[in-house]
């Protein structure tokens, strides 16, 4: 005899998996906060002088620094040199998470405890003095701090995806880690948009596919 009861659990089971597909809803992408303060920074070559090489007594010479920040307070770090019109920079990249079921963007910090200040001596000191930061590291080549930090500010304006973990990979092995599907582990089949994949699962003992966004998915 069939057993009703176990149809019935798994045809809820299924249901809540489809109305879960069906009914994924996207929260809007949050303010982008800029990376370059200010937004002309970069524009044209400061030139800087080579650590090693700069002259005891040139405090007054602007320079490129690395601050090391506390845990989580890049933006903080950020907002407050801001505020004292101190150079810098911080690369965010847009970053989406499940919320209460809905997926929403933000811009993180690409380099994690990590803001770039173009400044002097006493702009550095204004950087310690949040006591946001742990060490303001000088940066030996400073030409090439500055090549790279160009390269990165054009492939940000150009809206180019960057990507902060290594990019999941078709045929690749994948756990859910949040929503109501999380545990689940199936095969990457194929990217269908940019941050969205194919996985093939498999579900109540049948093999089955379902589009998922990549950040609510981990390697296993």
């Amino acid at each position: 005899m069939v057993d009703k009861a176990k149809i019935s659990i798994n045809t809820v089971l299924l249901g809540l998996l489809f109305h879960y597909l069906e009914s994924e809803s996207e929260m809007p992408v949050l303010d982008r906060e800029e990376s370059f303060y200010p937004a002309s920074l970069l524009d044209a070559p400061h030139a800087p002088a080579q650590g090693p090489s700069r002259t005891d007594d040139a405090d007054d010479e602007p320079r490129w620094w690395v601050l090391h920040t506390r845990s989580r307070q890049e933006k903080a770090v950020a907002r407050d040199l801001r505020l004292a019109k101190v150079s810098h920079c911080l690369p965010l990249t847009p970053q989406s998470k499940l919320q209460r079921s809905r997926k929403k963007t933000a811009f993180v910090p690409i380099f994690g405890n990590y803001v770039f200040l173009y400044g002097t001596q006493d702009d550095r000191l204004t950087a310690l003095k949040t006591n946001r930061v742990a060490h303001a590291l000088e940066v030996p080549d400073q030409i090439q701090l500055e090549r790279d930090l160009l390269q990165l500010k054009r492939l940000i304006h150009l809206e180019v995806p960057l990507t902060i973990e290594s990019k999941l990979q078709v045929g690749q092995r994948v756990r859910v880690k949040s929503g109501s599907l999380a545990g689940l582990e199936g095969t990457i089949l194929e990217r269908v948009r940019p941050s969205r994949l194919v996985v093939a699962v498999n579900y109540l003992q049948q093999g089955v596919s379902l589009q998922i966004d990549d950040f609510m998915l981990e390697a296993i």
